[in-house]
């Protein structure tokens, strides 16, 4: 028979050329208990991730892009993870992260893109992302790091932070005081952490670079945000 991976001929229960099993199993009760197990298991997964972030972020990336990319769990999957938790945490305690919309009367685009932006956080977080790279790129231009490898960065620590702001909404929906502000705060001194790390942890210019570039990042996003806003208003004549 033939690899319907590669189409290269096989005589065994795996294809010599690409790996690929010869037969699929199916997908029943045990398949699934095994993807979760694998999904949080301690030594590959996104507790080891977690776990690894949490402790050593700079190293630990810095690892995953160079060297071993086995252990941890992919970066896109793990801020669409992170982001979820997130949400679900925010939407069940009905917090609105940072803003609230409750008895805002403005109508702007804008103001539906970052509301949007709210709720769907794992979607902003991505493309926050990219403006925050950019700075980046430019504040570290004698790295070897391309724009994507940043990228990679960013969707790692930026996912240690949406669980950062999970653990603040669980316990703001527990004692009924505000506490994302300052979670915010703690989300951006671990993202100039973690970067600064990321670069070179024993020059205090790094961590600096990693700020600015982290701050304007953000201000860049909303600033962009606000003009296709503005401009959408005045075509449609809002």
């Amino acid at each position: 028979m033939n690899c319907k991976n590669c189409n290269n001929e096989v005589n065994s229960k795996y294809c010599p050329n690409c790996g690929q099993p010869t037969e699929v199993k199916r997908i029943d009760g045990h398949y699934i208990v095994h993807e979760i197990t694998h999904l949080l298991h301690f030594e590959k997964g996104i507790l080891y991730t977690i776990k690894q972030l949490l402790i050593n972020p700079g190293k630990t990336i810095r690892k995953f892009i160079l060297e071993d990319r086995s252990r941890l769990v992919k970066p896109v999957v793990f801020i669409i993870i992170t982001s979820l938790v997130f949400s679900l945490v925010a939407h069940f305690f009905h917090i609105e992260s940072f803003v609230s919309y409750e008895d805002v009367q403005n109508t702007s685009t804008a103001n539906k893109i970052f509301k949007w932006g709210d709720i769907n956080s794992g979607y902003t977080n991505i493309i926050i992302g990219v403006f925050i790279a950019l700075w980046i790129k430019l504040f570290f231009q004698k790295s070897n790091f391309n724009l994507y490898e940043i990228l990679i960065l960013l969707c790692f620590v930026t996912g240690m932070s949406m669980l950062f702001f999970s653990v603040f909404a669980f316990l703001q929906g527990i004692i009924h005081f505000e506490l994302m502000k300052i979670s915010g705060i703690i989300g951006i001194i671990y993202c100039t952490w973690a970067i600064g790390q990321f670069f070179d942890k024993g020059k205090v210019l790094s961590y600096i670079k990693a700020f600015f570039a982290y701050v304007l990042g953000m201000m860049s996003f909303s600033l962009v945000v606000v003009i296709i806003g503005t401009l959408i208003d005045k075509l449609i004549g809002h």
